[in-house]
């Protein structure tokens, strides 16, 4: 004679089945676990990314502008980016883009300097100070390393680091 269990034991080993294990769980969440490893640093660095692209086109704008400001003002650069309806334009960090006209004689002593300490550039200067918010004269300074610069009479506009 053949003994069939209870129906209540039959419904149980069924719906044991279909439950997860702790095991299961932890194989999961170790899973899970490095695929956030993988992804929150890539991620990180796709949006600094696209933040340094972002301040590079905008100094590439404000370049134009000051350029249609000369053609206007029979080669005079403006005293500020307000002159050219740029002034209230920020980085994508919150900060306000900076302008030094250095050909007047009392803004020669802010000048932006390269490794050598020689001026970036001849005209004027136009920089973002990166994320941080700070910034200092040479590139040389730890905190000059973020800054997007425009440099060489703008022939380079990019990473202070990579100047």
């Amino acid at each position: 004679m053949i003994v069939h269990p209870p129906a209540l034991f039959s419904r149980w080993v069924a719906k044991s089945s279909l439950a997860f294990t702790l095991i299961e769980m932890l194989i999961v969440l170790i899973i899970i676990s490095a695929l956030y490893l993988i992804a929150v640093p890539s991620y990180r660095e796709y949006i600094r990314r696209a933040e340094i692209l972002t301040t590079i086109t905008d100094i590439q704008l404000i370049e134009q502008a000051i350029e249609r400001y000369l053609v206007t003002s029979n080669g005079a650069l403006p005293n500020s980016l307000a002159d050219v309806g740029m002034g209230g334009l920020k980085d994508p960090w919150g900060n306000t883009y900076r302008y030094l006209n250095i050909t007047i004689k009392k803004n020669n002593g802010k000048v932006r300097k390269d490794k050598n300490l020689h001026p970036l550039n001849s005209d004027y200067d136009l920089y973002s100070m990166g994320a941080d918010g700070k910034s200092a004269s040479p590139l040389t300074a730890k905190i000059s390393q973020d800054d997007i610069i425009r440099a060489s009479d703008g022939a380079f506009i990019g990473l202070a680091a990579d100047y």
